[in-house]
């Protein structure tokens, strides 16, 4: 074999190639669906479009696939919402149960922080009632002062904590 016949064969070779390649890829582009769904935008697909598409927004079948062939739509009903109202009406299902959701645990949160509160509250009340009592029975109050030397209350000084413990008294016990 020469060299110009090698050349030639290798030509063809690659030729069949090239023609193999094309007409297994107008073979592939002839399985796509093609059509204008309802918001006008094109869609392609390998499988049909949906149930109820009119017949004028499909532009283009697969080569064996006549309007004969195509599954007929179910029946549905005119006053069933189609599947984007539903889409959109699932949205909104949990939109609403997501802030209904949210408005429950603010509310726990908001309970269960005036129930800390109330706690607190009740007890300060009770301890400041507790020392209240101290005071009235005249049992000998000792402090710290400021330069950490104990000191005792004297009358004058359980006066005003009597005053003090009163007014924490009315604050927090209500």
């Amino acid at each position: 074999m020469t060299s110009v016949q090698a050349r030639r064969l290798v030509a063809a070779a690659f030729s069949s190639v090239v023609v193999l390649m094309g007409l297994a890829s107008t073979a592939e582009a002839q399985t796509q669906w093609k059509w204008r769904d309802a918001n006008g935008a094109i869609q392609y697909s390998d499988r049909p479009p949906p149930p109820g598409t009119p017949e004028q927004f499909i532009l283009a079948r697969p080569s064996g696939s006549r309007a004969a062939n195509r599954p007929a739509p179910a029946a549905v009903p005119a006053s069933a919402p189609s599947s984007e109202l539903k889409q959109v009406d699932e949205l909104d299902a949990r939109k609403r149960k997501a802030e209904a959701e949210e408005k429950a645990r603010q509310q726990a949160q908001k309970k269960a922080e005036e129930e800390r509160a109330a706690k607190a509250r009740a007890e300060n009340c009770e301890r400041a009632r507790a020392y209240q009592r101290s005071l009235n029975d005249g049992i000998r109050i000792a402090r710290t002062n400021a330069n950490g030397e104990r000191e005792i209350l004297d009358d004058k000084g359980r006066a005003a904590e009597m005053q003090r413990t009163q007014e924490i008294i009315d604050s927090s016990c209500r």
